[in-house]
């Protein structure tokens, strides 16, 4: 399995107490979807490693307390520590032309109603608060909150997300 089929789940946060259990932080939007995961794959020195899930217990604020088969020991444990968790873009159900995955839209075109072209999207910052689409206009960051309404079409053939963005955002930043 390569980095390029895969999208990242999370990372192992911490250790879960002596026996090999480790806090598995689910870096995304419905932790809920992942509860009957039986496997993974852990980023172990570039390699993607697979790795079977004996127990998997939700937590708060999307963090699982998570029991892999061959991970018995605080030292077993501390190998995995810190390492990112993938799984295949296989298992992701296909989305509408209006909704998108955080991961998929990396590297697309924005285009604005208003503006016309913008920029390159080079990163979804997940914040539960003001989640934003940060978008690269040659030098220039524009930072676009992820509202209602934002999203008018995802087209995925050309690459290009349309959105509609709050009145003058795009032109404050662009110093118009």
């Amino acid at each position: 399995m390569q980095h390029s089929d895969c999208f990242q789940l999370g990372y192992i946060a911490k250790l879960h107490g002596y026996k090999g259990e480790v806090s598995l932080f689910l870096d995304v939007t419905n932790p809920e979807d992942y509860r009957t995961l039986d496997a993974f794959f852990i980023d172990i020195n570039g390699q993607l490693t697979p790795f079977f899930v004996k127990s998997f217990t939700l937590k708060n604020k999307g963090f699982a307390a998570v029991k892999l088969e061959g991970v018995d020991t605080e030292n077993d444990a501390k190998i995995i520590l810190r390492k990112s968790c993938y799984l295949p873009l296989s298992i992701l159900p296909e989305l509408d032309d209006m909704h998108f995955y955080d991961h998929e839209i990396i590297g697309f075109k924005l285009n604005d109603t208003r503006y016309g072209a913008v920029g390159t999207i080079v990163q979804v910052i997940d914040n539960n608060v003001n989640p934003l689409i940060q978008v690269m206009s040659g030098e220039k960051e524009i930072l676009i909150p992820f509202i209602d309404g934002l999203v008018q079409k995802v087209d995925r053939k050309a690459k290009t997300l349309h959105v509609t963005s709050p009145e003058g955002l795009i032109e404050m930043y662009m110093g118009e």
